[in-house]
C-alpha cells in the first residue's frame, strides 16, 4: 500500500527499524483479528489516503 510504504519514507527509508516495528506491532501481530480499519489507524495515526497513491503514480505533483 502506497500510504502505509510513505510512513516508511518519512521516517527515513523503507528499512527504518522503528517503522517496522510498529507496523509488526499494529498490523501483523494482530492479523485478522481486529477490524482493518483499526489496526491502520493505530499504526498510521490516521485512515489512509489515496495522496501517495497518486503521486506515485504521476498524477499529482
Amino acid at each position: 500500500d502506497a500510504d502505509a510504504f510513505e510512513a516508511f519514507e518519512d521516517a527515513g527509508g523503507a528499512f527504518n527499524p522503528e517503522m517496522a516495528k510498529r507496523l509488526e506491532r499494529h498490523i501483523l501481530s494482530a492479523g485478522g483479528s481486529r477490524d482493518p480499519e483499526e489496526l491502520y489507524t493505530a499504526f498510521r495515526g490516521r485512515m489512509p489516503g489515496v495522496k501517495a497513491l497518486l503521486k506515485g503514480r504521476g498524477l499529482i505533483p
